[in-house]
């Protein structure tokens, strides 16, 4: 099953890096702003989420080998663009959190992509500034 989950895992992540994404980053919805941990440089990747009290929550398709998470661990203070306005937050890593249970809470269509094309869910919550 493992090398089953990789190869789904390396077959989206390239799908999305080539294509999703750089459409995905021509749209106006969420995006997620990290600080690239090796270039220093910013780094925005189209997200799903919700605003709850003042914390973005969000779950990662890939957990740990997603590169925005990569790059969170690295350096936690991150910008969300949420309807079009950017605020700034930390990001944390929640692998204790149920994500699919968190995924009931978030916007259907996000979340159905996420259970379609995830392999190692992982739960992110950002408590904005």
């Amino acid at each position: 099953m493992s090398g089953r989950r990789d190869l789904k895992r390396r077959v989206v992540h390239r799908v999305q890096r080539l294509v999703v994404n750089p459409v995905g980053r021509q749209l106006p919805g969420t995006m997620l702003e990290t600080v690239g941990r090796k270039s220093g440089r910013p780094r925005r990747t189209p997200i799903g989420g919700s605003v709850v009290d003042n914390q973005f929550w969000m779950v990662s398709e890939h957990g740990d080998h997603s590169d925005y998470v990569y790059n969170i661990k690295a350096n936690p203070a991150v910008r969300v663009r949420i309807n079009g306005q950017w605020r700034s937050g930390t990001a944390h890593l929640l692998p204790d959190d149920d994500p699919w249970q968190r995924l009931r809470s978030l916007p259907r269509l996000n979340g159905a992509g996420v259970r379609t094309m995830g392999t190692e869910l992982l739960t992110i919550r950002v408590d904005l500034d």
